[in-house]
């Protein structure tokens, strides 16, 4: 499986790329167009096992060890290597009478869709779930002989398997034996005969199994069909408007979430086996996410409103709610955003064992992650699985010395005198979507983290796989707790014209590019916050320096673009104007400008990008170049480069060899290389290549590729101890290398 879906990467990631930048501006990139592309461009599939250690050339004058020691670490994911660890998303869960845990999610990396977990572990993965455009679902049932999870089946160019045509998808209940391998049946679809075609339109929402009767619900098609569980032959059918999560009573009737659909309000409706309404309704829930029946007859429902609770309901005549499960608010009660055990968050999952504990899944919002817990019928939570990173990189808050950490939606508690993978600690969730709906993390996929220190203020910069634009984020501790505060965004020009396609943000400019700033301070997106401007539109790569101010790189020769602090606003927000934007120059060497790294104190730039001696195979986008230069007294006119370093690149077109990011830290410049992830140490005073190292076996010796132009972060701590922050998007974490040079 993994090479012919390596094959059809190469074939066409290029084609792809673009069209992949509009779809990730969209509100809900999630679609079924997104997939299906993403499941040809992701890199993480590509594994590279890496040497911990390597000697490499040095000088006598640099006098740096002839080898270098090193620990790798890592955050973000519960498990660090192995086949096995937690997935990133869970969207659909069912709990057994034992209490195993079976899971569904529309997208892994590592091709974990479905998953099972028992005892705070995670037991097996269900096969061939991921390539040849196949994904996972929302939802799962299990019953004594199978296993069954909502899938769909993308088109392809190859009838003979029996897949759908290309530019078609089947949303299909496929079958799996309790082993996880796929189980066959007498017509059924797909290269195994193990899918059964539901819908060419629309996914399954929900599955339950009374007796030898699966029931299936079709949201977009108003029904709830019946099939034989041994045969999965149709039994019949019925009506029920937006049908979701279905759970199966005492008196073996259905409870059915009607999903809330445009005025329509949610609701969770009373159904017999054959599909007769029963009067029974429960109409005080404002978005049912799941729901269960728990050991003593109970319905659970996960309200992920802003209640972000379980409501537990009395169901023996007509529903009366009799307790709830969780804080009051969940996450964003007491100190908002503070993670702590009874603090829910994003609930898409509910489930119970025959011995009263309770599973709760939170995903956060806009898929942040998978956080399962278990709880003991008493409340006290029994363990915690956390797979939290997608698609990110880390960054310390210099106050802190690298204690604190922070990605795009998460903060962490480092104690790095703690072995790999123990030193920290989930700390904070950041993104409140009921108090700042319009936070761009909810409408965008960010990923490339700068956490500065401004002023002496905490602000929070986003940036995202394509450097299309900045996210600005302030923290205001006594209203907002651990929440960051949209702030500011600049987005650069599009080439097609609006920079984002979509709805959001609301009255954005229709052409060219713009700069947004929070004036009222109320995170939303008003007429009057918007600061317009005009140009080139391919953008080499952002920075923020210490002084706060953002600079710009655009792959042209007059490629520099230099915005300075203006001040902060009455709101605390940072002010950023066109009208004090100062264009520079691209030093001549360059004929493709990309990264930049500017700093102020010793007023010492780093820039990088292909040259004409190292000229650019394509385009080779997203890239570092093949050059990284350091210039001195950059804000006096200086434009003779101290050195100049040839670094890995690209000279075939096969990619072989290509830097993915850089980051400048003390005396040492640091990058890493695209499929190797390698990183590649220089000295910041010669430019000459020190050191060179990969994942230790704390990790498995193995990463994924570098996916974003940010995959790379250093920062020296105060004992002159250097952190390497780097994405490991394959297996869903950040990896930490501790360095003590």
């Amino acid at each position: 499986m993994k090479n012919r879906l390596l094959s059809q990467f190469h074939k066409n990631r290029q084609k792809l790329s673009q069209h992949l930048i509009g779809l990730l501006n969209q509100r809900k990139w999630w679609t079924k167009t997104a997939f299906n592309i993403l499941l040809f461009f992701t890199c993480g599939l590509m594994v590279t096992f890496v040497g911990m250690t390597m000697d490499l050339a040095t000088t006598k004058a640099d006098k740096t060890p002839a080898t270098l020691t090193y620990k790798t670490s890592w955050l973000g994911n519960t498990i660090g290597k192995g086949k096995l660890r937690v997935q990133n998303n869970i969207e659909g869960m069912y709990v057994t009478a034992n209490g195993e845990i079976y899971t569904n999610s529309q997208w892994d990396e590592a091709g974990i869709e479905a998953g099972i977990y028992k005892d705070g572990k995670v037991i097996a993965a269900l096969e061939d779930t991921h390539g040849w455009n196949r994904l996972g679902g929302k939802a799962v049932i299990v019953n004594s002989k199978y296993i069954y999870i909502a899938m769909a089946q993308g088109g392809m160019n190859n009838q003979k398997d029996d897949y759908p045509p290309e530019g078609k998808t089947w949303y299909c209940v496929r079958r799996y034996d309790l082993a996880g391998k796929t189980a066959p049946f007498p017509g059924g679809r797909g290269w195994d005969k193990s899918m059964l075609i539901i819908s060419n339109e629309s996914e399954v929402t929900g599955l339950a199994i009374v007796d030898n009767q699966l029931f299936v619900s079709n949201a977009a098609a108003n029904i709830v069909r019946i099939f034989n569980t041994e045969t999965m032959q149709e039994l019949g059918k019925f009506t029920v408007a937006n049908p979701g999560a279905i759970a199966i009573d005492k008196q073996r009737n259905l409870w059915i979430i009607q999903n809330k659909k445009g005025s329509a309000s949610a609701k969770i409706l009373h159904y017999s086996q054959t599909g007769k309404k029963l009067p029974e309704q429960i109409t005080d829930v404002v978005d049912p996410t799941a729901i269960a029946i728990d050991h003593q007859g109970k319905l659970l429902v996960a309200e992920n409103g802003v209640r972000q609770q379980i409501l537990i309901y009395n169901i023996e005549k007509q529903p009366l709610q009799v307790g709830t499960f969780g804080n009051k608010n969940g996450i964003y009660s007491g100190v908002v955003g503070e993670v702590q055990n009874l603090k829910l968050y994003g609930i898409t999952g509910v489930g119970t064992d025959t011995a009263g504990n309770i599973y709760i899944n939170n995903n956060g919002f806009n898929k942040s992650g998978t956080d399962l817990r278990k709880f003991s019928s008493s409340g006290k939570q029994q363990w915690q699985l956390l797979g939290l990173i997608f698609v990110d990189n880390a960054d310390a808050d210099p106050k802190s010395d690298g204690v604190n950490v922070f990605t795009k939606q998460e903060e962490y508690l480092m104690d790095y005198s703690k072995p790999s993978g123990k030193q920290w600690t989930y700390k904070a969730y950041t993104v409140n979507p009921f108090k700042y709906p319009q936070d761009p993390r909810l409408h965008t996929s960010p990923d490339g983290t700068f956490f500065r220190r401004i002023q002496g203020k905490p602000f929070l910069f986003l940036t995202d796989m394509y450097g299309s634009f900045l996210q600005i984020y302030r923290f205001q501790p006594a209203t907002d707790g651990k929440i960051a505060i949209p702030a500011g965004l600049f987005v650069g020009t599009n080439e097609s014209g609006k920079s984002i396609t979509g709805n959001w943000p609301p009255y954005q400019p229709a052409k060219g590019e713009w700069i947004w700033r929070d004036s009222n301070g109320n995170g939303a997106f008003e007429q009057n916050e918007y600061d317009r401007g005009q140009d080139y539109p391919y953008i080499g790569g952002w920075w923020v320096d210490s002084k706060g101010d953002v600079w710009k790189t655009l792959r042209t020769q007059d490629g520099i673009r230099h915005y300075p602090l203006q001040g902060m606003d009455a709101k605390g927000n940072p002010i950023y104007t066109y009208s004090s934007m100062q264009k520079e120059k691209t030093p001549n060497l360059f004929k493709d400008l990309r990264r930049i790294e500017y700093f102020p104190k010793t007023d010492t730039m780093y820039l990088s990008g292909f040259t004409a001696e190292h000229p650019a195979v394509g385009d080779d986008t997203g890239v570092v170049g093949s050059e990284i230069v350091r210039f001195d007294n950059w804000s006096q006119g200086n434009r003779t480069p101290k050195w100049r370093t040839v670094v890995p690149y690209d000279t075939t077109g096969k990619r072989k060899v290509s830097t993915a990011a850089m980051s400048i830290a003390g005396d040492y410049v640091f990058a890493v290389t695209v499929k190797t992830a390698e990183v590649y140490v220089y000295k910041a005073t010669t430019g000459k290549m020190v050191h060179k190292f990969g994942p230790g076996p704390e990790v498995g010796g193995e990463s994924g590729w570098i996916d974003i132009p940010y995959g790379i972060r250093a920062f020296r701590r105060s004992n002159g101890e250097y952190l390497v922050f780097v994405e490991e998007n394959w297996k869903g974490k950040v990896i930490i290398y501790h360095l003590p040079i």
